[in-house]
């Protein structure tokens, strides 16, 4: 299985060419679609939605991340073999999805090593259907990575500051994400159960909860979202409207015991 996250949209034709580029290869492939909606060139909601597909994927699954706004530049494209692989560029990308996959080994993509699989040129602009992508189905087929560039340090890796900072009893905290309902995701998990978060720098005490109906509509509550970290959400609205809050933000966290 092949999962892919891209910045790319739908109405422009490159989600279908990347995937035909695949299937050229592979015609029995399984590629699943976890979004083409990322934020153009949010490397960090980038990593975010490929951690979720990471977390809930079987051992093997190649996974194929294009947020990618240095392409063509001396940015590396990268695979990562754990338990399952990442393909994508060297942009800190893989910072989140890196957590779960029992990373061992990584190699930098050589386009020319690639061109040998599929016959096609590289364009300096479209690395997803010319490189990413493929690279994607030849591991899925089995080809091994050092058969596709040469093996480097994974500790060379670049990784996003996406870790939480604890000061005292506040926590200095980063917006990791905001999906379509508007609810924003914090970079804590682990956080046990507060009976409320303090939002400092807004002012505010929101109630800590299971889940959202257990506020009236329009209200606002904290709970542990579906993928482990903190999330701030209005019940039946827009959190990241009421508050101002958008991907990137930090935001000073007191949680209230």
């Amino acid at each position: 299985m092949i999962t892919l996250t891209t910045d790319f949209g739908l109405r422009s034709p490159y989600v279908g060419e990347m995937k035909i580029a695949m299937l050229r290869l592979n015609r029995k492939a399984v590629i699943v679609d976890v979004s083409h909606s990322v934020e153009r060139h949010s490397v960090l909601e980038g990593s975010f939605v490929m951690e979720s597909a990471v977390k809930y994927s079987p051992e093997g699954t190649v996974h194929v991340g294009v947020i990618d706004p240095g392409v063509g530049t001396e940015r590396r494209a990268i695979v990562v073999e754990g338990n399952q692989f990442l393909v994508l560029p060297d942009n800190g990308l893989a910072t989140l999805p890196l957590r779960h996959i029992g990373a061992k080994r990584a190699w930098e993509i050589d386009p020319e090593r690639v061109k040998l699989f599929t016959g096609r040129e590289v364009s300096p602009t479209f690395h997803g259907r010319d490189v990413f992508g493929p690279v994607g189905v030849l591991l899925d087929s089995g080809i091994e990575p050092g058969e596709l560039g040469r093996e480097i340090p994974l500790d060379s890796l670049i990784k996003l500051d996406v870790e939480p900072v604890r000061r005292g009893n506040l926590w200095d905290l980063r917006v990791i994400y905001v999906d379509d309902f508007g609810n924003v995701v914090l970079n804590l998990e682990d956080f046990g159960e507060p009976r409320a978060v303090e939002l400092i720098d807004l002012n505010l005490r929101v109630p800590y909860l299971r889940t959202y109906g257990m506020v009236k509509t329009g209200e606002l509550l904290a709970l542990r979202g579906s993928h482990g970290y903190l999330e701030i959400a209005v019940n039946r609205g827009s959190a990241s409207e009421r508050l101002g809050l958008k991907i990137g933000d930090r935001v000073r966290v007191r949680l209230i015991r």
